[in-house]
């Protein structure tokens, strides 16, 4: 089976459940967005996660096997259609040199780490609109000189 295979039978499951990530991810204790990554094909899962998502899901053990298999990480690379994609795409496009600009001054010369990384996905409850609040979480790692 392949990712995209295993991820229209989770999706299809998940939907057909009527469970959300924020659920899922609760019960079995993992965060939801790793989960959901996972599942959506973009991370592997350690052998006993994938098995309890599969189990919890009430799926074969070929959903397991493709959860584990480590994925290619790769993306259309055309500016993104779905509107809450591309306003992060917006994001990174309006903010990025900012960014860069900002981290590199605090730490130097280097990047934010998207292996050794974390990232949540809050709301924020407000009169004025409910706020999404993301929180990404990398490690610095320094350009080194040789």
């Amino acid at each position: 089976m392949n990712k995209q295979s295993m991820t229209d039978k989770i999706i299809s499951t998940k939907v057909s459940k009527g469970l959300t990530w924020e659920t899922i991810g609760k019960d079995l204790g993992m965060s939801p967005v790793w989960l959901a990554s996972a599942c959506l094909g973009m991370n592997s899962a350690p052998a006993e996660k994938a098995k309890a998502i599969a189990d919890y899901l009430g799926l074969d053990a070929d959903i397991a096997t493709a959860l584990e298999e480590y994925p290619t990480k790769e993306w259309d690379q055309a500016i993104p259609m779905d509107p809450l994609i591309y306003r992060l795409y917006e994001v990174v496009g309006v903010y990025g040199p900012t960014l860069k600009e900002v981290i590199q001054e605090k730490f130097g010369d280097g990047i934010m780490s998207a292996i050794d990384f974390s990232m949540e996905v809050d709301k924020i409850e407000d009169p004025k609109g409910d706020r999404v609040l993301l929180t990404l979480n990398g490690k610095f790692l320094p350009y080194k000189s040789w």
